[in-house]
């Protein structure tokens, strides 16, 4: 039997989820933390990855999120102010940010393997901290790689999703379609450049090449409102989630690729991705449901999607220094690495349960925000 169309309803009145949707998120972000532990092991070295293109979750998420805004707030602005938007937006993303800052300062300071790799000037600590709990940049610290966000390097992509939140609210959302289409097509082209001449999408994470952060966001986020907009004009494709999990795992797999002559292989096929494969995942996605077994894993995998993501790298940063210490060597690194990406999986789901999901409530019913999906 066919998957059926759309998202299920909610019984309680508010908008539902896009389960596979949901699902996909928690596989991207699965498969980028697979993509960390085993990349550390091998100073990220692309012929060595595993999964060489998997940061290219990020910019799934981004157009995820472009999506999801669309379809949760599109129709509500007419009884929603910005300020109300914005509040809900923090509530749903601040919490987990506040987490990851703080596990990304006791893994800093309290790191039993750095020796003095980390030995930083304490107000250079409190300030990054203090930048941190804002998913600000801060001044690079020592032993962290140049990341724009020392302390926790995934948050570099947070701020890039309260700048597109912000420009939904006093933009994007006042935008006709076609001129919609039309800023995506030119935010399409800077995507594509900005790969074919880096050779990939791997920028904006750090203060060297922070200018390539909103070059990321700013397709994917645009495409997947567009995306929202027009769903009733697309093709109703119905793939379901395993299948397209699997796509993104044999997407993020495939070899890094040379350059042959003048054009950059690499970056031609993560523009394609980025360009052309997520925005038909998201379609296929949105159109796709399973039975009940099969929704219970996609909302599972989409609760803890965003935990996982945003406090795994504190403990990838404890790996890397074990690994530098000259322990992490032969046989015993991979038991090591996959007890980690257990450990990063169970403490996702405790955080979500603990800290994200109970905080999140107690936010809402003091600023009373005006109801919507919570999928993104």
């Amino acid at each position: 039997m066919p998957p059926q169309s759309g998202p299920r309803m909610a019984s309680d009145g508010t908008k539902a989820h896009f389960e596979v949707l949901d699902g996909l998120r928690g596989t991207a972000a699965l498969l980028v933390v697979a993509f960390h532990i085993q990349g550390i092991t091998v100073l990220f070295d692309a012929q060595r990855l595993l999964l060489p293109h998997a940061y290219l979750a990020v910019d799934f998420f981004f157009a995820l999120s472009g999506f999801v805004v669309g379809y949760a707030y599109d129709d509500r602005w007419s009884t929603m102010t910005t300020r109300q938007f914005l509040t809900r937006r923090l509530i749903r993303l601040h919490p987990l940010v506040l987490l990851g800052a703080v596990l990304g300062l006791l893994s800093y300071i309290g790191d039993p393997f750095a020796g003095n790799r980390q030995d930083a000037p304490v107000m250079l600590i409190v300030a990054a901290f203090a930048a941190a709990l804002l998913a600000l940049p801060s001044a690079p610290l020592p032993n962290r790689l140049g990341d724009s966000h020392p302390l926790n390097a995934p948050a570099w992509t947070l701020l890039q999703e309260y700048i597109g939140n912000l420009a939904y609210a006093l933009v994007l959302r006042r935008l006709k379609t076609p001129w919609l289409a039309g800023a995506t097509m030119v935010a399409g082209l800077a995507s594509v450049a900005t790969a074919m001449s880096l050779g990939s999408y791997d920028t904006g994470w750090g203060l060297h090449n922070f200018g390539g952060a909103p070059v990321r966001l700013a397709y994917p986020f645009m495409a997947g409102l567009l995306l929202f907009r027009l769903h009733h004009r697309l093709p109703r494709w119905r793939v379901g989630f395993l299948p397209l999990s699997v796509i993104l795992l044999l997407a993020f797999a495939a070899p890094a690729m040379p350059t042959d002559g003048v054009i950059k292989l690499n970056g031609l096929y993560q523009a394609f991705c980025v360009v052309i494969l997520f925005p038909a995942i998201i379609v296929a996605g949105r159109h796709s449901q399973g039975g009940p077994t099969m929704a219970h894993l996609c909302r599972t995998a989409g609760q803890i999607s965003y935990p996982l993501y945003i406090t795994h790298y504190p403990f990838v940063y404890l790996y890397m220094n074990w690994i530098a210490t000259g322990n992490g060597q032969g046989a015993v690194t991979g038991p090591f690495a996959i007890g980690l990406y257990v450990f990063t999986i169970v403490f996702a789901v405790a955080a979500y349960r603990i800290w994200d999901r109970p905080l999140r409530l107690a936010l809402r019913r003091w600023s009373n925000p005006v109801e919507g999906s919570d999928l993104s």
